[in-house]
């Protein structure tokens, strides 16, 4: 072959190169993210130029604007009609701006907000050396018990890198449900992610027990992180696309041009089963549903406790809605399959989660378990695949987020010479002593019962009503037997708290600063008012529960 014809051979056999198409961005429908992550990156800035003294102040005030600002950005896209009418696929087709995306973000920023009032509290804990600190480490670089520790605490040093992580959070759980493709799910959940592992070790007492909940988060997500990671691999190698629209069409058979190899990949069921359970295990990770609940209880009773309430809150909204999302936009063609699954799984995490809250001593641990109990509950709304499911979840996360935060809120007051006192024997005759903060939180515990005039019951009223609706009336039934023996032990605190005798050694409750009266008399006011009149807000649900296609 002379060497003019392999020339030829090289230019015929290559396309000339079109030129490559700048992105279409759509800042406007995208602000609320843009601004928490602006936000973000302005607070490592104040960590690196702002002087010590300074900072504490400085970061919660960028860190209120922005998430107020965010907040106000959803609620004006929500008032043009981008959650229903206007309903779109922005960012070149990676997020969707629709009713569920845009309820579920107002949701985490308020809980994100209201989060926030409880991390920046500072008049718990006694002065140390003249300065008032806060529920994270002086140092967190430092080795517990070390001299450079006592030294920065000496100094008067606070962790203030703790607002900016939680921007940073907040940022990753408002793209998380929003997510309209696989790679885009999958950033959104490494970047709420690594914050909450690097919050949850940064505890000023017990620093040990925290560092090992932050271990032990990190390992097991990373694990989870993993799987989920491989089911989207497997789901793109069936469906030759990472969008959610382009795999549900090839799932349903609906798909137009079918080249060879995705019509090869195509037949082959084990891909897309394989794929569907891997990401869909490493979602319900992060719900902590049974079995993929063993970092919950541990990690919620190391980790500080406003980290606790704000991740028990918020990152359970955000994972719920991209569940639903991927369980509704992508795999809706094979529910025959999915459901029975996610039935096992709703039974044996309400179940599970109300049973093994009985055994337990410390608080912060029973409301752990409470929340696994609550995320089965969750479930048997996701399992019913009818709107009023999706509007139903929607009502339950943003009723169950408050009463979590202004929960762990109150958990934060109760204090002895060692820091919090989560022992439960430690709270016995608490109603006489500090009858107020007593009667808040039984106020709290009757909500996660479900008892009537309070929003648990309303969102648990919602959930199983669409549940039966959709078919799955022995679900519901499981549910009312769980929700009956979680109400065992619920009401056993309330019992302690009010009708037994305080230690004379007890804890004392402290007076917490306006921040934490703002979180926790939020909880309360959303409680009553979901609980006696939730119509507005199951309504808003309603109007927001269609996915854009």
């Amino acid at each position: 072959m002379s060497a003019s014809a392999v020339h030829s051979l090289w230019t015929t056999a290559a396309e000339p190169i079109s030129k490559i198409d700048a992105p279409k961005i759509e800042y406007g429908q995208l602000a609320p993210t843009l601004i928490v992550v602006g936000a973000g990156v302005v607070g490592v800035l104040v960590e690196a130029f702002v002087p010590r003294k300074a900072r504490y102040l400085v970061q919660m005030f960028v860190s209120v604007v922005a998430l107020v600002a965010a907040f106000a950005a959803v609620v004006a896209l929500a008032a043009d009609g981008y959650g229903t009418t206007k309903a779109r696929i922005a960012a070149m087709g990676a997020i969707a701006v629709d009713g569920p995306a845009l309820f579920l973000q107002g949701t985490i920023l308020l809980a994100g907000l209201v989060g926030l009032f409880t991390f920046a509290e500072r008049r718990l804990d006694p002065l140390v050396h003249g300065n008032r600190v806060d529920s994270f480490a002086a140092q967190a670089a430092s080795v517990p018990g070390s001299d450079s520790e006592k030294a920065a605490v000496k100094a008067g040093f606070t962790t203030t890198e703790v607002f900016p992580l939680l921007l940073f959070a907040v940022a990753g759980m408002l793209i998380f449900p929003a997510a309209n493709d696989l790679l885009t799910l999958f950033i959104a959940l490494e970047v709420f992610s690594l914050p909450l592992y690097l919050m949850c070790a940064l505890a000023r007492r017990k620093r040990l027990m925290s560092q090992e909940a932050a271990v032990k988060y990190f390992l097991l997500g990373a694990f989870a992180s993993a799987f989920t990671l491989f089911g989207i691999a497997l789901l793109y190698g069936y469906a030759g696309s990472m969008s959610y629209a382009t795999i549900a069409q090839v799932v349903d058979g609906s798909v137009q041009n079918i080249t060879p190899a995705l019509a090869n990949t195509m037949g082959n069921d084990a891909l897309l089963l394989i794929g569907a359970a891997l990401l869909v295990m490493g979602l319900l990770f992060k719900v902590g549903a049974v079995p993929f609940h063993m970092w919950t209880p541990d990690v919620y009773q190391g980790a500080p406790t406003p980290v606790t309430g704000f991740m028990a809150a918020a990152t359970k909204v955000a994972a719920f809605g991209a569940l639903l999302r991927v369980l509704y936009v992508v795999l809706p063609g094979l529910r025959w399959d999915w459901r029975p699954v996610m039935w096992a799984v709703a039974i044996i995490t309400m179940l599970g989660g109300a049973i093994v809250a009985i055994t337990q001593t410390d608080i912060k641990r029973l409301l752990a378990y409470s929340s696994i109990a609550h995320a089965g509950f969750i479930l048997a709304g996701v399992i019913a695949m009818t709107p009023d499911g999706v509007s139903s979840v929607l009502f339950y996360l943003a009723a169950y987020s408050f009463v979590t935060i202004g929960a762990f809120a109150v958990v934060t007051l109760v204090r002895d010479a060692g820091g919090e006192a989560t022992h439960l024997s430690k709270w016995a005759g608490l109603g006489r002593r500090s009858p107020l903060v007593a009667a808040v939180f039984a106020v709290f515990l009757l909500a996660f019962a479900g008892i009537p005039l309070t929003s648990g019951f309303s969102g648990k009223f919602a959930v199983f009503k669409a549940a039966a609706e959709g078919g799955a009336a022995p679900l519901v039934v499981v549910g009312v037997i769980s929700s009956a023996v979680a109400a065992f032990f619920y009401i056993r605190v309330i019992v302690l708290m009010f009708f037994s005798e305080p230690k004379p050694e007890g804890p004392t409750v402290a007076v917490p600063s306006p921040l934490t009266m703002t979180a926790i008399g939020v909880g309360v006011a959303v409680t009553l008012v979901l609980g006696v009149a939730p119509q507005y807000f199951l309504d808003l649900a309603g109007q927001a529960g269609v996915f854009v296609r």
